[in-house]
């Protein structure tokens, strides 16, 4: 089982960056999946990133897509989620969510175990 922490959000002006940290505990943190999600108020649940087990496989939603980059280090157990050029859109609630089991690239949140509590992200014009 694994336990997941957000980090890294706050309040930003459009074209500014945020780094974006997830920080799983528990053992065996490289049999997971990581992706990334987010909720905006009164919208369903939106995949942004996911990165492979060993960081070999990547996928962004083409929302972020150039505007995201998303990272881990096995070593230290963490998962970075880089986001440029922000915009009042990204506005939400961000969430680190983990699965195991062989890599899919899946976006489906249900098909994630286990999820932190989010950070959330806002972004003024």
């Amino acid at each position: 089982q694994v336990q997941l922490v957000e980090s890294g959000g706050g309040m930003v002006q459009a074209g500014e960056s945020l780094r974006l940290s997830c920080a799983p505990s528990g053992r065996a943190f490289s049999i997971y999946t990581i992706a990334w999600f987010r909720q905006a108020p009164g919208q369903e649940r939106e995949f942004v990133a996911l990165v492979s087990q060993f960081g070999d496989g990547r996928t962004y939603a083409d929302s972020v897509k150039g505007r995201a980059i998303i990272t881990r280090d096995n070593v230290h157990n963490i998962v970075y989620l880089q986001m440029n050029s922000l915009n009042p859109e990204d506005t939400a609630v961000y969430y680190c969510a983990a699965r195991s089991g062989p890599f899919t690239g899946t976006r489906v949140p249900e098909a994630y175990a286990y999820w932190g509590q989010g950070t959330q992200v806002t972004v003024s014009s």
